[in-house]
């Protein structure tokens, strides 16, 4: 047996998913940047080699990355609570 939502269907928008795919990237960057310091320090890099060449972006990238992508995914929420409250309202 097979049940019918009584919800209406809402269509996801293209900026909802360019937010999610955003977010997802974003986060996704940051826990292996993350990662890479973490491997840095166990293999024995000193503190003043995370100040030179790519180490400062990478170190960046997750203290900026993880609240970016945070704040993405409540934008995101807020927008589809948004959404599929006037949709229902409608019907």
């Amino acid at each position: 047996m097979s049940t019918q939502s009584t919800e209406p269907e809402v269509p996801i928008r293209r900026v909802d998913r360019i937010l999610a795919f955003t977010a997802l990237g974003i986060a996704a960057a940051s826990v292996i940047c993350f990662f890479a310091i973490i491997i840095g320090t166990a293999v024995g890099m000193d503190q003043s080699a995370f100040g030179e060449g790519a180490w400062p972006v990478i170190a960046a990238i997750p203290f900026w990355g993880l609240p970016l992508a945070f704040v993405m995914i409540i934008t995101l929420l807020v927008m589809s609570f948004i959404r599929k409250g006037r949709a229902a309202s409608r019907s």
